[in-house]
């Protein structure tokens, strides 16, 4: 028994000091390096912010700084320079918020976290102004810097305004939009080539009097969200759709004009509503309506032609027609949306609304594309309606009858798009299967060249279908 109690106590002795020979040899190291060879190391030399609109903050952004050695180092001083002109930046190191710290510690072998955002003041410029500076970190003698840059747009601010008199609008600055203005009726809004407007959450138009958004192929008139930076990465607040409302045309109004308009990631897209069917609601060519949380265009009785235009990626339905007159030439319709699934028609018909105000529908879709991840029409036989399908490409399969002449089935559009790169670009590949499927006879003067500038005739005696000419090689 004896001999039992003392291999007991040995063990314990021995495992005693085994334990402690492990704290100790895993024991941080305490002593601080004076080396000046022991520098810091960081995560980044250049902390980069996308554009904002000055007056505002940045987002704030981070970037590390490692003690690569073993020994503590204690950084001296850490402060932002305080060289930038139009504006200034803050850090926080560690939890800590300001312009200036010192005797900072980093144990060996670990490292901490510095966060920066930034301010621009009003720069007094059309054009985007850049702000540089740089923060300091001096150690153990050592000053070593990351620089900090920002780029600001002035812009003119319109909050919950109504435009009384006839206004136009220049392209020398954005105009950012809050809650919403209003167009009273009677009163014309017109858009330069060129005009970008920027909406605040929830923002919106209601145009009761005229809109004429007269864009070009050289200077599209852009609408979208206010978040000028970026998601994560490199990837644009673009294609989070939800960002602003849209585009309200109430009865009253008649006569607008969408020309080279691009416009994406609103709520609603635009409604158009009318008092008056034999005037025409609404003139739309060579535009982009993509990305909407809901829908991009509903339309309750109005008269609405489109031309050359891309209707891509709702949750819902991309476009509502509810009784009225539509005519749809040379439009690309395509759903890929990417933050849910869809379940509803691409194109949705309704002959009439339910208590017959609105007249009946009378539609025609001319040279069009419609492919998506969900099916094209919600009436899949038009028999008994005002709606012609003229030479449009399907990616479901169909039959051709008295509704449908000279349609593609199950035809592959083949765009660029490449939905898992966050690439939505629905021109055609030179072997898409809509190449030269067109005809040249329902294709008006106005629409014969692209939102590129391409000639849809300049291949091919006929057309290609789509809102996109293709060009070979591209």
């Amino acid at each position: 028994m004896d001999n039992i109690l003392q291999w007991r106590r040995a063990t314990v002795v021995l495992l005693a000091s085994l334990i402690l020979g492990m704290i100790a040899g895993s024991c941080i190291n305490d002593d601080f390096s004076t080396s000046p060879s022991d520098v810091l190391s960081f995560s980044t030399d250049t902390v980069k912010f996308d554009t904002v609109v000055t007056l505002d903050g940045t987002a704030t952004k981070q970037f590390v700084v490692y003690n690569r050695g073993k020994k503590q180092l204690r950084i001296s001083d850490i402060h932002v320079e305080g060289i930038a002109t139009g504006g200034h930046f803050n850090i926080n190191v560690d939890g800590m918020r300001g312009t200036s710290f010192s005797d900072v510690e980093v144990r060996g072998g670990d490292s901490i976290f510095v966060f920066v955002e930034g301010y621009l003041d009003e720069a007094g410029s059309d054009d985007p102004t850049r702000i540089l500076d740089r923060v300091s970190f001096t150690t153990n003698g050592m000053t070593q810097t990351v620089a900090l840059t920002a780029w600001g747009q002035d812009v003119i601010r319109v909050v919950s305004d109504t435009i009384k008199v006839s206004t136009r609008w220049s392209s020398k600055k954005p105009y950012l939009i809050y809650d919403t203005l209003y167009v009273s009726p009677g009163v014309q809004l017109r858009l330069d080539p060129g005009v970008k407007l920027l909406f605040h959450d929830k923002a919106a138009i209601r145009v009761a009097g005229m809109m004429r958004a007269m864009g070009t192929q050289e200077q599209p008139i852009v609408m979208r969200g206010d978040r000028l930076d970026h998601v994560v990465g490199d990837i644009d607040f673009d294609i989070m759709s939800g960002q602003w409302g849209g585009l309200i045309f109430p009865p009253s109004s008649s006569n607008n004009i969408l020309q080279y308009v691009d416009m994406h990631s609103s709520s609603i897209g635009i409604h158009v509503s009318t008092s008056n069917p034999n005037a025409r609601s609404l003139y739309i060519l060579n535009c982009v309506f993509h990305n909407s949380s809901s829908s991009l265009l509903t339309t309750g009785g109005a008269w609405v032609e489109a031309y050359g235009t891309e209707f891509s990626d709702a949750a819902a339905g991309l476009v509502n027609f509810i009784g009225g007159k539509i005519r749809m030439v040379n439009c690309t319709f395509a759903n890929y949306y990417l933050f849910s699934a869809v379940s509803d028609p691409m194109v949705n018909l309704y002959l009439q609304d339910d208590g017959g105000v609105v007249p009946v529908l009378d539609a025609s879709f001319d040279n069009c594309i419609l492919h998506g991840n969900t099916r094209e029409l919600n009436m899949p036989k038009l028999d008994d309606t005002n709606v012609y399908v003229h030479n449009c490409l399907f990616r479901s399969d169909g039959d051709d009858d008295s509704h449908f002449y000279n349609c593609v089935w199950k035809g592959d559009a083949k765009f660029y798009t490449v939905r898992e790169d966050y690439l939505f670009d629905y021109r055609l590949h030179d072997d898409s299967d809509a190449a030269g499927k067109g005809d040249a006879s329902l294709l008006p003067d106005a629409a014969r060249y692209d939102r590129y500038g391409t000639d849809r005739l300049g291949r091919s005696a006929n057309p290609d279908l789509g809102a996109y000419a293709i060009v070979p090689g591209e």
